[in-house]
């Protein structure tokens, strides 16, 4: 009875926490939430990739960068790489949200409920850096397709002069087949890990601390209580935590972002990965000015808003898919875990 009004206000069916159905509609929420989400912003991805990989030929800002390509190969040259994105980011979000709620689960189960609600911070990020895992070995081969279609002889594509490495999902994973084999597909998976695994961690602890602050504070200040919030209101509340948790990993991530180009941008620098880093924060290296503290935070503000309104979307659409199908939204007061579990 209580279970049903907070998912659906007045809907009769409600899912049952943590059985197979429950398991299968999230991970379906995260098919969506990233596959979307991943797929929409292709020609942001095209054009941030070639300026870290060619970056003579894409000497501009972002909508510089973009008036190249539309201007030799019209704007649906702007979609180049979108199936292989929608495919791998699908996997990608089928193991990081639906094996998140997995282990999230089992996890809890395991160290007890009063250890999980005492220890929740550590049960998130066990759980979402486990998913993690598992969600890049679904995304890396789709992940180095993309990045060769929209990266590998570009130049000759823009040109007219040839379809560049591939045209796209089917050729450009049966040319990566035939030239590198299996093991072509998974040679970034060591980067993904390094990349993805903290930033899931720091986006699904900072939501669920965010979330859950939002609906305590609901309730000390207006005596509304998660519960009370329709399915609407509830969802805009998401909004507002994904957004912020964007914004969190965005600035946890950038100086490290801005360093990783840097360290592309200059690959024949000489010495270890840490003094190349030395080098170019306090001197500089030919061309590249030294960039000291300031310098790490270029282009942070456009960075951060597309971070944040991609998180915030993701976690909306997971929830969408949650509520459509009665299950209550991601997280908040530890009352309403506990009427979910019981």
């Amino acid at each position: 009875g209580e279970v049903d009004s907070l998912t659906m206000s007045g809907e009769k069916k409600t899912v049952e926490y943590a059985s197979m159905e429950y398991f299968g509609l999230c991970a379906i929420g995260g098919i969506l939430s990233c596959g979307l989400t991943h797929t929409g912003v292709t020609p942001v991805d095209l054009v941030k990739c070639n300026k870290q990989n060619n970056p003579k030929l894409f000497s501009y800002g972002m909508f510089g960068n973009m008036g190249v390509i539309v201007k030799n190969r019209g704007i649906l040259g702007l979609t180049r790489g979108w199936a292989p994105t929608l495919v791998g980011y699908s996997l990608q979000g089928l193991g990081k949200f639906g094996l998140y709620e997995v282990f999230k689960y089992h996890y809890g189960n395991i160290i007890g409920k009063e250890n999980a609600k005492e220890w929740k911070n550590l049960l998130y990020c066990c759980a979402s850096a486990s998913a993690e895992f598992f969600a890049d070995i679904l995304l890396c081969p789709w992940e180095t397709v993309k990045l060769k279609v929209q990266t590998v002889e570009i130049d000759k594509w823009i040109k007219g002069e040839s379809e560049g490495y591939a045209r796209g999902l089917l050729g450009g994973t049966s040319k990566l087949a035939a030239a590198e084999g299996i093991g072509g597909f998974y040679q970034i998976l060591g980067a993904l890990w390094a990349r993805q695994i903290p930033y899931t961690v720091i986006k699904f602890v900072a939501f669920e601390a965010i979330i859950e602050r939002i609906y305590a504070m609901t309730e000390s200040a207006w005596n509304r209580p998660k519960e009370s919030f329709n399915k609407t209101e509830q969802l805009g509340w998401t909004f507002v935590a994904g957004y912020s948790a964007g914004v969190i990993c965005g600035a946890v991530s950038h100086p490290a972002d801005t360093m990783a180009s840097l360290l592309s941008k200059n690959p024949e620098m000489p010495g270890s990965a840490i003094s190349k880093v030395r080098t170019l924060y306090t001197v500089g290296y030919k061309d590249t000015a030294a960039t000291g503290w300031g310098g790490l935070w270029k282009g942070f503000g456009p960075r951060v808003f597309m971070i944040g309104t991609l998180t915030a979307l993701q976690w909306f659409i997971y929830d969408t898919v949650k509520v459509t199908f009665g299950i209550p939204t991601t997280g908040g007061s530890a009352k309403v875990e506990k009427e979910k579990e019981t």
